[in-house]
């Protein structure tokens, strides 16, 4: 039976930068998937927005994290994940969304956000064809931006295993062996690993890893659509973002990509619970209208592609992350809400740290514990 430090199930968003973590402290870590190669869960999915503009202080810090390791990826590691720092723009056009994001403000500066209010001469300036009737206005975060999501998996992949972590793929957790209330190995269909830790980074499918110890934690998957236009011509460089719901939607958000492409994506209402990854034909009927009515120099432009991907929910729209409280050893570190990309590569030196050095800032565990209050909800979530 092969021995590790550490056990991370899934190779995605918040695993692959949490083994190079591990690993580059001299940690020896397993990494399993049953997938068949790095990234190929809802991380392959993500539309590659990356930012720290978010409502709750635990979610802003590690946003922050993860921004600044980003931005040493390709000066200090040598890899290029095509990063554009173009800033995160929420523009309003309703007197309500434009004092909510205004109220957001003081509370997020307090947490160490570079964010601003920002009037409607300005947005035009930054996103120049931005719809100008109705403008009000928006908050603008410079320090965010957008990257390639299969890069950046790909990136913290070779990081890892130049770092000594190694991989098992095409492998299926089917449980794990708990001795004393401890775990000291996961099982799988090719045989069982040793470990003193483990760590549940499976995305979508959290909530039956965590089932397996016999903890039900609250995550649950809804699918969310994307898609990407062939390249054009540059025309703005943030990330815009538009909270205003519909019948159909509660928001959308597109970026321009740095070969050229327009990414995009929404959040249907209904949400679309469960699993199922397949496109749809309402998927552009419901956001090519938004689109264009923010941004009509969009008009003439053809798709190239769509595709769908998982949104692991919890009831409050914050991660879960902690220890688990029956059986030692093992940690939880799911519910992204489909920001695992913006909040692993932060989340992953924290985790790290609570692993080998046992530190656990109360802004981090206390309210991201799995066995917080889920009640209430997060604005930017």
């Amino acid at each position: 039976m092969k021995n590790y430090d550490v056990i991370i199930v899934g190779a995605g968003s918040v695993g692959l930068p949490l083994a190079y973590r591990l690993a580059a402290r001299g940690v020896s870590v397993g990494v399993i998937d049953e997938l068949s190669s790095p990234g190929q869960g809802q991380n392959k999915a993500a539309i590659g927005g990356i930012r720290a503009t978010h409502s709750d202080r635990a979610k802003i810090r590690i946003g922050i994290a993860s921004l600044e390791f980003i931005r040493r990826l390709e000066p200090e590691f040598g890899q290029d994940v095509d990063y554009v720092e173009g800033g995160y723009l929420f523009p309003a056009y309703d007197e309500k969304i434009a004092e909510g994001l205004q109220s957001l403000l003081p509370y997020q500066k307090r947490h160490g956000l570079n964010i601003d209010w920002i009037g409607p001469e300005e947005v035009q300036e930054i996103v120049p064809g931005i719809r100008a009737e109705g403008l009000l206005g928006g908050t603008f975060s410079p320090e965010d931006g957008h990257l390639s999501s299969l890069k950046l998996a790909g990136a913290f992949y070779r990081l890892a295993r130049q770092a000594g972590a190694e991989f098992h793929f095409e492998t299926k957790v089917t449980g794990f062996d708990v001795a004393n209330g401890r775990v000291t190995a996961v099982l799988t269909d090719k045989g069982s690993f040793g470990c003193g830790t483990v760590v549940n980074a499976a995305g979508g499918f959290g909530r039956e890893v965590g089932q397996m110890i016999g903890a039900d934690l609250p995550v649950y998957p809804d699918s969310h659509e994307a898609g990407v236009t062939e390249p054009i011509q540059p025309l703005f460089n943030p990330m815009l973002v538009d909270i205003a719901p519909d019948e159909h939607s509660d928001n959308y958000y597109f970026y321009q990509a740095k070969e050229g492409g327009i990414v995009f994506c929404i959040t249907p209402r209904p949400k679309r619970m469960g699993t199922d990854r397949r496109s749809t034909s309402e998927f552009l009927p419901m956001v090519i209208p938004r689109m264009l009515s923010l941004y009509p120099r969009l008009r003439n432009i053809r798709v190239r592609r769509v595709w769908r991907g998982l949104y692991p929910m919890t009831p409050d729209g914050k991660p879960i992350v902690g220890f688990d409280r029956n059986v030692a050893g093992f940690f939880h570190a799911v519910g992204m809400c489909g920001q695992g990309l913006m909040l692993g590569p932060g989340l992953a030196e924290i985790v790290a740290a609570a692993i080998v050095d046992g530190e656990q800032p109360e802004e981090i565990f206390a309210d991201l514990s799995p066995y917080r209050d889920f009640s209430g909800e997060e604005l930017l979530k």
